[in-house]
């Protein structure tokens, strides 16, 4: 059965090698881009093998079932994920108030395009009266507008070589314009960015190296670039970018060492990981994401494109077709505060135990009705911890873990944005900018998915690095992992899908890649939650000031008659200087400690890791036996964040600028 398929998935490649479809985004020359036999044999055997599976019946395919979104319904959908409801409900919710107050300029763009559409699709069907968007973003602000010079340019001010002018005719009659005089064409920023593909394809490129010799040094290293965070990625994006420096950014080889080189550059304030945050301030993280992406693919004016499905409803109990919410509720009942499946767990393990040096694990398929058999035999004994797991082949153990994540209800990386990881490749051409897309992607996921694929990229990371006896480099690993991925639970892999497989295969790529780099939270969403809780916070303050106006009145005038008369000359403080806290000192909690508690005076150098150890030295005689094997964090806790675990390397008396509100407490 195995050679069958294999002859099969040759033959498909034979085919698709032979059609003349165009590469891919990145793809720029046949010997850097094109994928070898190989690793093409390898995606094509997968998707045979995912089929296959599903016709014998040890995979349900449960159909989802998309609906056609009616005018207007997706920028409802949009408001309302990005915590705006109050916009479409017109009630005076604080969430909301508080949300559009820290947005940037891009972000309330964003808002304001998306609320415009909205709008005027119910002015057409005549439901109701809408709020206008002059009273959510004001007539005078002009942070909020677009100017006209960005959204229309004239192309005869920008500098391109004559090349440029032999396509125009034929990317016109494509997109059905005609062409009288090109001084007077104009064209927006979706036009252009819709263009750039065809511009940047291989036949244009070939033709642009001969005539403005923009040669490459393929065995030049790449050079480490560093990341910053302080400023919003949509705010910090070039608008029109050279054709010179867009094309010379083009060049895509497949191998591993082709991969640019990032590092984040660390603020005053550290970093912060995804676990670092209260659920409560990554729900608001969330919600800026979605904005922040939104803004960013139109600055760079590509369509986020985003899928509208029917929910699937998946098994109630079981292992495999569960959602990963419902697994994680039952495991909870044995192991409080999991993150990740327990089988999911099991199947990790099982594999970087015994699997990792097998030569092609993963791409080399387990017994078909093996397989099945371990997949019926999980179901009844996994959890009465009756079932034998020494009976688990390597390539077994393989195919089960990559049976979890197909026979998901929802895809791993969900159903809505599935279509947003495939256009960063295909339209954005830079690597940075690729990255940082899939960077708001990951914070858009939900816990549970996004805990799940973080544990899964890890043990890729762990497989890719054991490249030298399983013979499976980053590539490999990428190849064989995108259908997985891409095509999910009752997915139809239609021609198109199946020619973007070093679409798909290149997005595995930069998440096995960078993995670390976008479980970090950006630093300006992080100033942007602060922001949010402050405003909430005040319009709590005002609310409550409001409702209990007459009740303070009468207190007053009750204290004023009570009130002992004052020394001459005395003077009263309010109360937060009447603390017993000088300016610049915290006193930092560890309620599991024997001393529980500790007033620190800050300086500009003192760092997080500094009162760790302090009150590790303080605490290293008297503390429990359990503590001791314990890692401890400092956390900031209260004012206007919810919970924020602190990086070691942070600066203590920035993070106390910034939230003087907060209390410190020392725990694992």
């Amino acid at each position: 059965l195995f050679r069958k398929s294999l002859s099969h998935c040759r033959r498909i490649n034979r085919m698709l090698s032979n059609e003349s479809t165009p590469p891919p985004a990145f793809s720029r020359s046949n010997s850097q881009a094109s994928m070898d036999s190989t690793s093409m044999e390898d995606f094509w055997c997968e998707v045979e093998s995912i089929k296959e599976s599903r016709e014998d019946g040890s995979e349900e395919a449960t159909l989802s079932e998309f609906k056609p979104a009616d005018e207007g319904e997706l920028e409802a959908e949009w408001l309302q994920d990005v915590g705006l409801s109050t916009l479409i409900s017109g009630a005076e919710e604080e969430d909301g108030q508080a949300l559009l107050s820290t947005l940037t300029r891009t972000q309330a763009a964003a808002v304001q395009k998306r609320y415009n559409t909205y709008t005027q699709t119910l002015r057409k069907k005549n439901k109701h009266t809408v709020r206008d968007v002059r009273d959510i973003f004001g007539t005078n602000d002009s942070s909020v507008k677009i100017p006209v010079d960005i959204v229309f340019f004239k192309l005869e001010d920008c500098t391109l070589h004559p090349v440029f002018w032999c396509y125009i005719p034929k990317l016109a009659t494509r997109r059905n314009i005609c062409i009288q005089n090109r001084n007077m064409l104009w064209f927006t920023l979706k036009f252009l960015f819709e263009a750039l593909p065809l511009l940047l394809s291989q036949d244009f490129c070939h033709l642009a190296n001969s005539c403005l010799d923009c040669r490459l040094d393929k065995g030049s290293p790449s050079v480490t670039e560093e990341l910053s965070y302080e400023v919003s990625f949509s705010e910090s994006i070039t608008i029109l970018p050279k054709t010179q420096e867009q094309l010379k950014n083009q060049r895509f080889k497949k191998e591993d060492s082709a991969l640019p080189k990032f590092i984040v550059q660390k603020s005053r304030f550290g970093l912060t990981e995804v676990g670092d945050l209260s659920p409560e301030d990554m729900k608001k993280i969330r919600y800026l994401s979605l904005i922040e992406l939104t803004a960013f693919y139109d600055a760079l004016g590509v369509e986020l494109k985003r899928n509208r499905a029917e929910r699937v409803r998946g098994r109630e109990n079981g292992l495999f077709g569960v959602p990963l919410t419902v697994l994680l509720e039952n495991d909870q009942k044995k192991v409080p505060g999991i993150k990740v499946p327990l089988i999911f767990q099991k199947l990790l393990l099982k594999l970087e135990e015994t699997g990792l040096e097998t030569e092609g694990i993963l791409r080399v398929p387990g017994s078909a009705s093996r397989v099945k058999n371990l997949h019926q035999e999980l179901e009844a004994k996994f959890y009465e911890d009756t079932f034998d797991w020494d009976q688990v082949r390597n390539n077994d153990a393989a195919g089960l873990l990559k049976m979890f994540i197909r026979e998901l209800p929802s895809p791993l990386f969900t159903i809505e944005y599935l279509p947003a990881f495939i256009t960063l490749v295909e339209k954005i051409s830079k690597i940075k900018l690729q990255l940082q897309a899939l960077h708001l992607l990951i914070m858009l996921l939900p816990e549970a998915n996004r805990d799940t694929a973080k544990a899964f990229l890890q043990f890729l990371k762990k497989v890719v690095a054991n490249e030298g006896k399983n013979k499976m480099n980053l590539w490999n690993v990428s190849m064989i992992v995108a259908p997985n991925l891409f095509i999910y639970k009752g997915k139809r892999a239609n021609q198109q899908e199946m020619q973007a497989a070093a679409t798909t295969a290149h997005v595995v790529r930069l998440l096995i890649r960078y993995q670390d780099i976008l479980w970090t939270v950006p630093s300006f969403l992080i100033s942007q939650v602060r922001k949010m809780n402050e405003a909430a916070m005040n319009n709590s303050k005002r609310q409550l000031m409001f409702d209990k106006g007459v009740r303070k009145l009468l207190r007053r005038k009750t204290m004023e008659r009570e009130r002992p008369e004052r020394p001459e000359g005395s003077v009263t403080f309010p109360p937060y200087l009447q603390s017993d806290i000088p300016e610049g000192v915290i006193r930092v909690y560890a309620p599991l400690h024997s001393k529980v508690s500790m007033a620190i005076q800050l300086n500009s150098q003192t760092k997080v890791k500094d009162i760790l150890a302090r009150f590790h030295c303080e605490n290293s005689h008297g503390s429990s036996q359990n503590m001791r094997g314990q890692i401890q964090s400092l956390h900031e806790v209260g004012g206007n964040i919810g919970q924020h675990c602190l990086d070691p390397d942070a600066y203590m008396l920035d993070v106390y600028h910034a939230n003087p509100q907060a209390e410190w407490v020392i725990k694992p």
